[in-house]
């Protein structure tokens, strides 16, 4: 696919409201969408969905629900007339944050609304996450410009079954296009379903649009799991597309970027436990700019 799906323009630096939570330890979410994204070029508004001690692999954290602030918070952003040129939406809460998220669509109706629907992955819904709170996630997703699921959170968005053990093998061609083709039909406008695997060596990403395009993006496998991996894939393309890079660029660029990083990750002490470590390379995000 050749379009970008946003026009940089000129010197404009384009403002991107990044509703997350923030971990204090375990490098995701916030911590990983502020530094990418202000790498390419974007002023980045954070929207707190909770305020976390660590993220949940690690025993006894702490969650700070910021529900109950957020209508103020948003509110104070109209009142001084702040303009956003993206809404992009992640990890969240409560199922009332979708409301605020529909609030952030009908303050800025022209921004771009970019979904990462952190909800589940290998056949597990993460621990803070409610059956009503996976509901209103999935409606949210049927909004989305750019969906980007993994196929146990496509499976959940859809209303189809989720096997315990399911981590994605041996999905074929023709129903990793079904699951993209019906989370389009379902509203969104360009679907990425990430993280396939086949045991073949390579981890694949299939792209599908409203306009009926499907192609594959894969990179090398590696055989280890890390915190934010999704984030940060997420962060870095809609880093590319901010940048004015088109869709085929940008989701080829956010897996190679993620694939090093996880390599450099594992260079780290406890790497496994301390979240995904991106740093080093954060100037390939700023070369976008180029």
């Amino acid at each position: 696919m050749t379009e970008t799906l946003y026009q940089r323009e000129g010197a404009y630096i384009p403002r991107v409201a990044a509703v997350h939570d923030l971990c204090g330890y375990g490098k995701c979410s916030l911590g990983i969408a502020i530094p990418t994204l202000s790498a390419a070029g974007c002023d980045v508004c954070p929207v707190p969905t909770g305020l976390f001690s660590s993220h949940t692999a690690f025993p006894g954290w702490y969650m700070h629900d910021t529900t109950e602030m957020l209508s103020d918070y948003l509110a104070a952003w109209k009142n001084i007339g702040v303009e956003i040129d993206a809404v992009y939406s992640g990890f969240l809460g409560a199922p009332e944050q979708v409301d605020r998220i529909r609030d952030l669509y009908a303050m800025y109706p022209k921004a771009l609304r970019v979904v990462d629907p952190v909800m589940a992955d290998h056949g597990k819904v993460y621990p803070t996450y409610t059956p009503e709170l996976c509901a209103a996630m999935a409606e949210l997703a049927a909004g989305a410009d750019i969906l980007t699921p993994n196929l146990t959170e496509a499976a959940i968005i859809l209303g189809e079954p989720i096997g315990e053990d399911w981590g994605g093998e041996n999905i074929s061609d023709e129903e990793a296009k079904r699951l993209v083709d019906a989370l389009i039909a379902k509203g969104a406008k360009t679907v990425v379903l990430k993280g396939i695997q086949r045991g073949d060596g390579l981890i694949r990403n299939f792209v599908g649009t409203a306009e009926g395009d499907f192609f594959e993006v894969n990179n090398e496998f590696l055989p280890y799991m890390l915190h934010g991996t999704g984030d940060l894939y997420c962060s870095c393309l809609l880093a590319a597309v901010m940048a004015g890079r088109t869709l085929r660029e940008a989701v080829a660029f956010a897996g190679d970027f993620t694939h090093d990083a996880m390599i450099v990750s594992s260079k780290q002490p406890e790497f496994q436990a301390r979240g995904v470590s991106f740093e080093p390379l954060i100037g390939k995000v700023a070369a976008l700019l180029q």
